[in-house]
């Protein structure tokens, strides 16, 4: 089957394909395309040249290694697989946490050189505590996420799907449907939201249930649900216990904490963190969450009815952590800004989400307000889905469909 290339990730890695002193490790929630990555990178280095015999792929899912269970089986099958084989192997190991202390494996043939190798796997194991321990310094985690806008029409173009004349239409339905890509391949949004139902179970069955102790899995469900549908909302461990009890749900708040960890760790949900700009200090207590893909939230509800205020928050915080910035939510005095985003050079810039700006006056100020209380000489955006776009005391006004469907830095 042709796979969709998405270069946004793949330019990413290039410079490490060859590289046998690092392990390449591909993260990201579950079903968000790491897999088809991963054999797309191995397409690419045959296309260069390089001998078919000298790509091993081990998909540990697969029916033929479902006994393969611990370390000395999975050293045994490489050595076997890779017995005879002059140069630089590149061995690709998808599903590695089925092995029980994989970490040691990887990092011997890491040792021995002459193995290119990259890895996935389910979240909550592959950067916890062995891995971390045993391969620091020696592996660089490339993070994955479900289809940025861009990606979306263009894979939609790939397998010849509609695509919406009016961009007003076509990010309704990029809201609505996800950003799965085996999703775009279904043509009914019922079908859409039923994988999307078994993406959610399958990582709790599969990445949750096998990491940690849950007594209550009515509680667990309430409080996963509870966080997925206030996405985009402030948030702190007292607050989320609090609605809970007045619902007539009593759990721990060390209970709690460990719920929504483990949320973390499958990557259904992304926290960002508040940061006080006067004081310059990160701020204690309420942060928001944001969800790995918007289908979450539609395949947990029953409504179509759309808040765009913390649905395009979403996006752009996808978006923005998909090109590496590093972001959390800003306040100035009583003013919050939506993002504060920060690249790998140390670079800021500053960021308003709003659906319009166009309804009033009052809403033109409430976005611009915050931006120009800031007094450094980083770039300033407001991100609506305006076309009239205008200009205000030096701050960029953006509209961002056509941002993100150009793939432009902030």
């Amino acid at each position: 089957m042709k796979l969709y290339k998405r270069e946004n990730y793949l330019k990413k890695i290039r410079g490490f394909y060859n590289a046998d002193d690092i392990i390449k490790v591909i993260t990201g929630v579950r079903r968000c395309g790491k897999s088809s990555l991963m054999q797309t990178i191995a397409d690419e280095i045959i296309s260069k040249g390089v001998p078919k015999e000298n790509i091993i792929y081990l998909d540990l899912d697969q029916r033929e290694f479902r006994k393969l269970k611990n370390a000395d089986q999975l050293e045994s099958l490489i050595e076997n697989k890779t017995s005879g084989i002059k140069g630089l192997k590149y061995l690709f190991i998808d599903e590695i946490q089925n092995v029980d202390k994989f970490e040691d494996v990887i990092n011997s043939f890491r040792n021995d050189g002459d193995y290119s190798i990259f890895i996935t796997g389910s979240n909550s194991y592959l950067l916890s505590g062995e891995l971390m321990t045993k391969l620091t310094g020696r592996y660089i985690e490339f993070e994955i996420f479900t289809l940025s806008f861009e990606e979306y029409e263009n894979m939609k173009k790939f397998y010849n799907k509609t695509i919406h004349t009016n961009p007003l239409e076509e990010l309704n339905s990029y809201i609505m449907e996800g950003g799965f890509p085996r999703a775009i391949q279904f043509d009914n949004l019922g079908d859409k939201r039923t994988y999307t139902q078994s993406v959610i179970k399958e990582i709790f069955e599969k990445d949750i249930l096998k990491r940690i102790k849950i007594r209550d899995r009515n509680h667990f469900e309430i409080v996963k649900n509870f966080v997925i549908n206030n996405f985009g909302s402030f948030m702190s461990i007292n607050s989320i216990l609090s609605a809970l009890r007045k619902n007539g749900i009593l759990i721990s708040k060390t209970t709690l904490s460990k719920y929504i960890q483990a949320l973390l760790d499958a990557k259904i949900i992304y926290e960002c963190s508040r940061y006080d700009m006067k004081s310059k200090k990160a701020i204690k207590g309420e942060k928001k969450y944001y969800i790995a893909d918007l289908s979450f939230y539609y395949a947990l509800n029953t409504d179509n009815q759309m808040n765009y205020g913390p649905c395009l928050e979403n996006i752009v915080y996808i978006y923005a952590r998909s090109h590496d910035y590093s972001i959390s939510v800003g306040r100035i005095g009583k003013l919050e800004c939506d993002f504060i985003l920060r690249d790998r050079e140390l670079n800021y810039s500053y960021l308003q989400v709003s659906y319009t700006i166009m309804l009033s006056k009052d809403t033109e100020d409430r976005e611009y307000r915050p931006l120009e209380q800031i007094r450094d000489n980083y770039p300033k955006y407001v991100a609506t889905t305006d076309y009239l776009l205008q200009k205000r005391n030096g701050i960029k006004h953006i509209n961002i469909i056509d941002f993100m469907k150009n793939n432009e830095q902030f």
